[in-house]
């Protein structure tokens, strides 16, 4: 049975409360759909004042030792070049230095990432932070690679967000990684949010874009679309199918996706079936051209072809024949 990632949120004195509950809600709303993801808010104190002057109670101490499979995510905060100056941010960055088990991931979400270059853990990697903390990262890490134009940044072992709500984006391809592309998608459906989401691309994915509307047919429509591709690759849907599981007619179906989406039921489908191809082609480069087109849902590997030619940039890698 596959270990379920664990995660700490680790929070200090002076959180920005947003860098914390922003990407917290999108995990435990994917733990909730079923993402095998365990969750713990942690911190050097058991409570914590926060950037609005609430506070949050009842924190777990930083735990010593970390379980296997964890991903360790620091939060962001108000007022970081006083607040990192702390004795309790201090803790956290001596904790950085000396827990991390060989498997431990490393998270942050906007100035978080001071904290993580501060314990040494940056040097010589691609990241990012708030657009306004780029200078202060790259002086606290002269080796590092700091990306300004990035929402967030995947360098292996090391996941680096930049400001505020992007940790949003960073929880959702987390969530991506652990639980697929089609649960990450509903929990961004729940959030009432498209994002901009590649590691190291300021394009929309696929898998999100076009949801940002609000008609629950349309919703309904692409959910089922999007799941079954990674439950059920094979099937085909058919525009009455499709109706039927939206509650509407055929036809309003056609017209309400154009409306809402801008793009046509044929088109959507074949924009994540190809999405699917580039994914399967990265991670299986050996995969032949038939075996892309029964993985993704085509008749045959003409059609795979025909679709591919008309969709698929030649940045994608090629496929054998």
């Amino acid at each position: 049975m596959t270990t379920p990632l664990t995660i700490y949120l680790v929070v200090t004195p002076g959180v920005l409360l947003l860098d914390y509950a922003g990407p917290a809600e999108a995990l435990r709303m994917a733990h909730d759909l079923g993402a095998s993801l365990v969750l713990h808010t942690c911190g050097p104190r058991p409570d914590v004042n926060t950037s609005l002057g609430t506070q949050l109670t009842g924190l777990d101490p930083l735990p010593q030792p970390l379980s296997p499979n964890s991903l360790v995510l620091i939060t962001g905060n108000s007022h970081e070049r006083e607040d990192y100056a702390t004795p309790a941010a201090q803790q956290v960055v001596r904790w950085l230095q000396t827990a991390m088990r060989p498997d431990t991931r490393l998270g942050s979400i906007c100035s978080g990432a001071l904290l993580l270059a501060m314990a040494g853990q940056l040097n010589g990697l691609r990241c990012t932070t708030h657009h306004m903390l780029l200078d202060d990262l790259q002086a606290l890490a002269p080796t590092a690679q700091v990306q300004a134009d990035r929402i967030f940044v995947d360098a292996g072992r090391v996941l680096t967000s930049a400001g505020i709500t992007t940790g949003i984006d960073l929880a959702l391809y987390i969530v991506e990684q652990v639980a697929g592309a089609a649960l990450a998608a509903q929990v961004a459906r729940r959030l009432v949010m498209y994002t901009r989401r590649g590691p190291n691309d300021p394009q929309l994915s696929p898998w999100l874009a076009h949801r940002n509307h609000m008609h629950p047919a349309v919703h309904r429509a692409q959910d089922a679309i999007a799941q079954s591709l990674s439950q059920d690759p094979a099937h085909r849907w058919s525009l009455p199918e499709l109706a039927d599981m939206a509650c509407v007619s055929p036809r309003h179906l056609s017209r309400l996706f154009m409306l809402h989406t801008g793009i046509s039921v044929v088109d959507y489908q074949q924009q994540l079936r190809m999405t699917r191809a580039r994914e399967l082609l990265t991670q299986q480069p050996a995969l032949t051209q038939e075996q892309l087109a029964e993985a993704c849902g085509f008749g045959s590997a003409r059609d795979f072809r025909r679709v591919w030619q008309r969709w698929v940039s030649i940045n994608t890698p090629s496929m054998n024949s």
